[in-house]
């Protein structure tokens, strides 16, 4: 997954979400699993990421559990997903897993940026319209 808004700009990550997805990494990393790749970039871009306090996340930045409105900038339609870990991942009722490709993506990204992410028929362009629910906004620091 190459992203170059992502690359110009720095993730924001708050300490909480990063200490939960650095051990989901570590964990993923002893047993052979097929988010591999998925792992890796997530890894990339955690890296890279400025970890802040929770109570200091901006409200416009989409963290673990955020719950946001994304617009598919090819067909217009929005899109609301949830961002959660693997284990509570349901597409059905919006829940996206943070190793899903487009889950990996959205971490640290900003009302009104745009993800871009390769798919099997090419790429993929949503732009970050909305976040619908942030827990550190809405003071829940340890969901």
């Amino acid at each position: 997954m190459k992203n170059t808004q992502k690359a110009q700009r720095q993730v924001v990550v708050t300490e909480f979400d990063m200490e939960r997805l650095e051990a989901l990494i570590d964990k993923a990393r002893s047993t052979q699993t097929r988010d591999s790749k998925n792992l890796k970039e997530l890894g990339e871009e955690l890296v890279r990421a400025e970890v802040v306090d929770p109570a200091g996340i901006p409200p416009d930045v989409i963290t673990m559990n955020s719950k946001v409105c994304l617009q598919d900038l090819d067909s217009e339609e929005e899109l609301v997903y949830t961002l959660v870990f693997p284990n509570e991942a349901d597409l059905a009722s919006g829940k996206i897993s943070i190793l899903a490709p487009v889950g990996t993506a959205m971490i640290g990204f900003r009302t009104g940026d745009r993800i871009t992410w390769p798919v099997p028929g090419g790429m993929k362009n949503l732009k970050v319209k909305k976040i619908l629910y942030q827990p550190e906004a809405a003071g829940d620091y340890h969901l």
